[in-house]
């Protein structure tokens, strides 16, 4: 990658100068379609490390959202946090997505979502409290978390919640509780539709983070019991 410039603007933010984080995004992504995965993985992570020198010590960096090549970069550092959650290095993903959220306090990729399951698979349960309130009461994901919470802490799931996943979060119970979960042709066109059915983006929710259930049955089994 060539040399980056961080230029300032009157916002109070910063840009990423050139195109270089576009071009090694891009270049990602090709080499994620045509299944050269761990290419893919190492190609961002390079980028992220790249990034992180460009970064001054002590002090505040703001991205700029609305500029490409520093969004490329904020995209990069969420896709290569999503690679070490896949392969469980939870501590990784949760500095990678500590990192994100510096550079984006507003959080425009909704970084907070994968670090309280970090936060919930490293038993970092205070860090945890403290993220899940930026989570919105109208997404199925914090219920989930809520639920997984107190089943890692106490051993049960709490009646209001569960009663409230069963209820108003129907599609997600169902999936989360289902023998199978086959992201099939008629899932795939559901869910890169342009109104994905609930039922889909419940799938979806589960195959982000299926990796977790395959290390803690006991929660999805205690769905299953409920």
């Amino acid at each position: 990658m060539q040399k980056t410039a961080l230029n300032p603007t009157p916002d109070q933010t910063f840009e990423l100068a050139g195109d270089t984080f576009i071009k090694a995004l891009d270049y990602s992504k090709a080499l994620q379609a045509t299944g050269r995965v761990e290419e893919a993985c190492n190609e961002r992570y390079r980028a992220v490390q790249q990034l992180e020198e460009l970064l001054p010590d002590n002090e505040e960096i703001n991205l700029e959202w609305n500029h490409r090549n520093s969004r490329a970069a904020l995209e990069l550092v969420e896709a290569s946090a999503i690679d070490h959650f896949l392969i469980n290095d939870f501590e990784m993903s949760a500095a990678l997505l500590e990192l994100l959220l510096e550079l984006d306090p507003e959080d425009h990729l909704e970084a907070c979502e994968l670090l309280a399951f970090d936060y919930l698979a490293m038993d970092e349960h205070e860090s945890f409290d403290e993220v899940i309130n930026d989570l919105s009461d109208k997404s199925a994901a914090r219920v989930v978390l809520l639920l997984w919470s107190a089943h890692r802490r106490e051993g049960r799931l709490p009646d209001g919640e569960l009663r409230r996943f069963k209820e108003r979060f129907a599609p997600y119970y169902a999936e989360f509780t289902a023998a199978e979960h086959p992201a099939d042709a008629a899932y795939l066109r559901d869910i890169e539709s342009e109104r994905p059915s609930l039922a889909a983006q419940a799938r979806e929710l589960w195959l982000r983070t299926e990796n977790l259930w395959a290390l803690w049955p006991d929660f999805i089994e205690a769905l299953r019991q409920s």
